[in-house]
């Protein structure tokens, strides 16, 4: 027991021996029951801009403190966890719906562009008489800027 001048305990060692006697006592249940209230205490006392900077400040000091590999590792971890956990449907509505969003911020200059660097990336000129994979891109290309034009 650490002990103070006047052969007291300390702030420290009394909350320690409080928490741990508070551990003993409760359940898992317990403390899930009073982080939900706290957190909906929480959530009616702040704003949006508040969670968005304790959340930019949480990644800042996450990032600050890991490595590319540990970034990986929980892609891949969490990637194999929601494949577990979804099916087919559930891959089909998150690739239209960020092919949406990209589609709505992002103009027809950007889809040629990026389909004549497909294109241009996987060139095939071997003369078969195929289109060339940048051919193809580029039609692509220009294909979804004129689908995008019309609202489609």
């Amino acid at each position: 027991m650490a002990n103070n001048n006047n052969g007291k305990m300390s702030r420290e060692e009394a909350g320690r021996l409080g928490g741990e006697a508070t551990a003993n006592k409760h359940d898992k249940e317990f403390y899930q029951e009073i982080g939900r209230k706290g957190g909906e205490a929480t959530s009616r006392s702040h704003d949006k801009d508040f969670y968005q900077d304790i959340g930019k400040k949480g990644g800042e000091s996450t990032s600050n403190s890991h490595d590319k590999e540990f970034y990986q590792e929980i892609g891949q971890k969490g990637g194999e966890a929601t494949s577990d956990s979804h099916g087919r449907e559930f891959y089909e509505d998150i690739g239209r719906k960020g092919g949406e969003a990209t589609s709505d911020s992002h103009g027809r200059e950007f889809y040629q562009e990026i389909g004549q660097q497909g294109g241009e990336a996987r060139s095939d000129s071997n003369g078969d008489g195929k289109m060339s994979r940048e051919e193809a891109g580029r039609k692509g290309g220009e294909a979804r800027a004129r689908q995008r034009q019309r609202g489609n």
